[in-house]
């Protein structure tokens, strides 16, 4: 098989056939079989199946990244301890895997296999954060000089891809990419003999002692305490489909996609609006960038509420854990100037903390432990984005403009 031009031609691996019928753990013994037993990743429920293998694979090791790019940097570390490494992530976090794949993997000529997600391919509705970097994902990875394949369409052509990337990457010590579409790989669950998920299982049991409330009842008990000139911004994913489902205002912004930059958009408005400003977390999204606490606490915005729902796992792709139990997102804003910060459990508690972050001085960190999973008919957002950017623009300009 020839790799002259990975988008073109007729070769059998880049066909762009439909058939489901490679399992994600068909994929991981046939990459153990090469040796390739050594996984970092960050959820796409297009991955779900694999990233579901992997973990349930006791021969092979995941590592849940917060981001792309630190799961760039973490496969390279790998490799130079002597591992052959993928890197798994959704099309819409090339972009923050574009540095290191460009000045550590081409600098160092550290190889890795990439196995990309393509959400919003075209032909293919998607969510609308999806539609530009459908459009770009082969032309950005030819654009940074990754050679790659379509994600082969049966078992028998499989070997052959895996192959052909490896010859790739053992000649030019470079990164090699896979890009797969919808429904290319048979669903499996997570087994429950997989000590990963031992962790998840026992980490979800001790959460939940019939204390935790869903994200819905949080989202509900957050609402009934704001007035109508608080704007509220929500993280992308489950969080502000909840929200639209229960509540839809002009306050509400809802991101949709942009996994991360909830709390840094809400810096943004806070440093330019005259009222309060609540921004909704998830715990995936709080670690994704968490840099941003501190611009947060170097800015000291005053009226700021920084709420992290934290159910620890990632809702949307399947339940993969997240990093959150290790971690002590309270004490972390502290440390990086929040002035005002608090834990809960309960929704009494919660309820307790809201009321007193709209009345102290921000910025304000909430930290609320929640259970996983999320209404059953849940809806997204009708208006369109540009829609609803200018509705929240207007509602900004219009409470400003009243004080």
């Amino acid at each position: 098989m020839g790799l002259t031009c990975p988008r073109r031609g007729a070769d059998v691996c880049t066909k762009e056939v439909r058939q489901t019928v490679i399992s994600g753990s068909r994929f991981v013994q046939e990459a153990s079989a090469r040796d390739i037993n050594f996984y970092v990743g960050v959820p796409c429920s297009f991955l779900t199946p694999l990233l579901n293998s992997v973990i349930s694979n006791g021969a092979s090791k995941y590592v849940g990244a917060t981001s792309e790019g630190e799961a760039v940097a973490v496969a390279a570390g790998a490799w130079l301890a002597g591992k052959k490494t993928v890197v798994m992530c959704q099309n819409s976090g090339l972009g923050n895997a574009i540095n290191p794949l460009t000045s550590l993997n081409a600098t160092f000529q550290i190889p890795l296999l990439l196995i990309t997600t393509w959400r919003g391919r075209p032909g293919e509705p998607d969510a609308p954060q999806h539609s530009l970097m459908g459009e770009i994902t082969r032309d950005l990875l030819e654009t940074i000089r990754v050679p790659h394949l379509l994600f082969p369409s049966d078992c028998e052509n499989l070997g052959l891809v895996l192959d052909e990337a490896i010859d790739s990457m053992r000649s030019s010590r470079l990164p090699f990419a896979l890009v797969l579409s919808k429904d290319q790989i048979v669903d499996e669950t997570l087994s429950e003999i997989s000590p990963q998920v031992v962790d998840r299982v026992a980490w979800q049991r001790f959460r939940s002692g019939g204390k935790q409330p869903t994200r819905a009842q949080a989202l509900e008990c957050l609402t009934a305490f704001l007035d109508d000139d608080i704007a509220l911004i929500a993280s992308t994913g489950k969080c502000g489909r909840e929200l639209f489902t229960i509540s839809d205002r002009p306050q509400n912004f809802y991101l949709v996609g942009s996994m991360g930059c909830a709390s840094a958009v809400a810096l943004g408005v806070a440093l330019n609006y005259h009222h309060r400003v609540v921004v909704l977390d998830g715990d995936g999204s709080a670690l994704m960038k968490l840099g941003n606490l501190a611009t947060i606490g170097a800015q000291s915005p005053s009226n700021l509420v920084h709420v992290v729902l934290d159910n620890g796992v990632h809702d949307s792709t399947g339940g993969q854990l997240t990093a959150s139990s290790n971690v002590d997102f309270a004490g972390v804003a502290a440390n990086c100037g929040y002035r005002n910060v608090m834990q809960c459990d309960t929704l009494d508690s919660f309820g307790r903390a809201v009321e007193m972050a709209l009345r102290v001085a921000g910025p304000v960190m909430i930290h609320m432990n929640i259970l996983p999973g999320s209404l059953e008919e849940l809806q997204r957002p009708t208006i369109d984005p540009p829609s609803l950017a200018l509705r929240f623009r207007e509602f900004l300009s219009e409470k400003n403009a009243s004080e």
